[in-house]
């Protein structure tokens, strides 16, 4: 099991829990997501924060920017600055699934993103 935290948010991998390996989750909740629902989570924001540092040298210090993403069932919003921004996710999968609503701070955001897609770069994340 890999277990990463920080002020605002907490991922946990455990690959023997399946169908709900990762466990991730903000200042007040945690939920628990398939895989495939973590790797689309860590694409989705790592886009969305690329796309806002590209736009960085068009913006005026002060000024914050909302980007969404909506791929399948995951609905994605980041909202901020290149140098600090909120992430928010609605997973939605369909007629008799769970469904998760999360969001981290300005604070937590790009640290989780991170420790996300680095879990799933070492391959923690993949199949049993």
């Amino acid at each position: 099991m890999q277990v990463q935290e920080g002020p605002g948010w907490r991922l946990s991998v455990d690959r023997s829990r399946s169908p709900y390996p990762v466990l991730i989750g903000g200042g007040d909740w945690a939920a628990e997501l398939g895989a495939e629902e973590a790797l689309g989570l860590c694409r989705g924001a790592s886009r969305l924060a690329a796309e806002l540092a590209a736009m960085a040298d068009r913006l005026m210090p002060e000024e914050c920017v909302t980007l969404e993403l909506e791929t399948g069932p995951l609905w994605l919003e980041l909202e901020g600055q290149p140098r600090a921004w909120r992430l928010r996710f609605v997973l939605a999968p369909g007629p008799g699934a769970r469904g998760v609503e999360g969001s981290w701070s300005e604070a937590a955001s790009a640290a989780v993103v991170a420790a996300l897609c680095q879990a799933h770069e070492d391959g923690v994340m993949a199949p049993v």
